[in-house]
């Protein structure tokens, strides 16, 4: 604009002529037509460029977005990803980093996805702090999509990160989680900071004031770290551990993994976390892994021995023949009317009657309807049902036969 101001300048008021305001500023006679036929200078035009290695592939990464459509919205492709893809899938088209950033942003851009977010750096001491947040991420596991609840763990120092995966976010798990990641830490942060998870709070008092779960208070005192809590609605006060939950999804959890377990599945998510520490945090000079072995000495030391996690309830054997522990029944060797301790965990459950454990330890069901029950009936139990005629209907025949060869 300033340039097209000069030019019109010294057309009218200084040499007069195209070609001697041309010479003067140094510009090309083209432009000053262009400037004299207006004030407001055209917007340029410039010609594509020939991408061949983007056209040989651009079917494939319209195909991957097309079908991203259909996935989590927060398990869908990046830029980066896509090209990640493009180098193991697609060797023989190899195609630059940058080409693929450019081509995404402008089909985002087109479909309307771009969004733009800014961040304030903060600073962090070794060992002060670490920020605590369930996500969610969609798995295949043993042929069946499901909703997997993954607890992360990040320290805001080094950038590290801990990732668990559970069947439901529950106490247990989110206590288990907490251990396994000191574990992984090697020592305990001076604090750790959540949103208002009802996990940990129960009741929201004034300010930031809150009424803490007892197992949460016992377990905090038992590994000595402080809580502190987020204004409710404003989950941006943790946000190292929201964009950690993001990435971490992104980078990991695309396409949707498909595992035959749940310890699977973990042993995939703490080789990836192991993974991660090679890289550098933006607006630093170190990698992950070289900050976290700086910030270890700087962590609490380990407890000598881990807190009690089970929620413990005393359930009495029913005349199925099972036990009932919160929504779900589970099949015991016991007569009906015993009272037993049934121990909870995060994906287990375990019965147990006069210090002894009555039967394996069963996996924690989820939503089993009314009257089923899980492992082998006890022989009692399958008489009856074989009296009653009913053995066909019976919950843990139904369930995979056990039965067939116990009777």
């Amino acid at each position: 604009m300033e340039l097209f101001e000069q030019i019109r300048r010294e057309y009218e008021f200084g040499v007069g002529t195209i070609q001697g305001v041309a010479r003067q500023l140094k510009v090309h006679r083209r432009l000053v037509r262009q400037a004299l036929a207006s004030a407001v200078p055209p917007d340029r035009a410039y010609r594509p460029r020939a991408r061949p290695r983007l056209d040989a592939v651009k079917d494939w990464i319209e195909q991957v977005l097309a079908a991203d459509q259909q996935a989590p919205r927060k398990q869908r492709h990046t830029a980066r990803r896509l090209w990640q893809r493009l180098q193991e899938e697609r060797p023989d088209c190899p195609v630059a980093e940058s080409t693929v950033r450019q081509y995404v942003r402008e089909r985002k851009r087109e479909l309307g996805l771009t969004r733009r977010e800014t961040f304030v750096p903060q600073s962090y001491d070794f060992g002060q702090e670490a920020q605590v947040d369930w996500f969610e991420a969609t798995v295949e596991l043993a042929g069946e999509r499901l909703t997997a609840h993954l607890l992360a763990i990040r320290s805001m120092a080094s950038g590290a990160a801990f990732h668990c995966a559970f069947p439901r976010p529950t106490q247990q798990a989110f206590l288990e989680a907490h251990e396994r990641a000191f574990r992984y830490f090697g020592g305990v942060f001076r604090t750790l900071r959540y949103d208002n998870l009802k996990a940990a709070v129960q009741k929201i008092l004034r300010g930031h004031r809150r009424q803490e779960s007892e197992r949460f208070l016992a377990f905090r005192s038992h590994w000595r770290f402080a809580a502190s809590f987020c204004t409710p609605g404003q989950g941006h006060e943790k946000g190292g551990v929201e964009g950690e939950g993001g990435y971490f999804r992104r980078n990991h959890l695309v396409p949707v993994p498909q595992v035959a377990s749940w310890e699977e599945l973990n042993e995939r998510l703490a080789a990836a976390c192991r993974g991660d520490e090679q890289r550098v945090i933006g607006g630093r000079q170190e990698s992950v892994g070289t900050l976290r072995q700086r910030e270890q000495p700087h962590l609490l030391p380990l407890a000598s021995e881990g807190s009690d996690l089970a929620e413990v309830s005393f359930p009495q054997v029913e005349a199925s023949g099972c036990v009932r522990v919160r929504t779900n029944a589970y099949s015991v060797p016991l007569r009906a009317g015993v009272r037993v301790t049934a121990k909870l965990y995060a994906a287990t459950v375990e019965i147990w009657q006069e210090g002894r454990r009555a039967g394996p330890t069963r996996a924690l069901l989820s939503g089993a309807p009314a009257g089923a029950g899980s492992g082998a009936l006890s022989r009692r139990a399958g008489a009856q049902a074989r009296r009653a005629g009913r053995l066909d209907a019976a919950g843990a025949m139904a369930r995979g036969g056990t039965v067939a060869g116990q009777l």
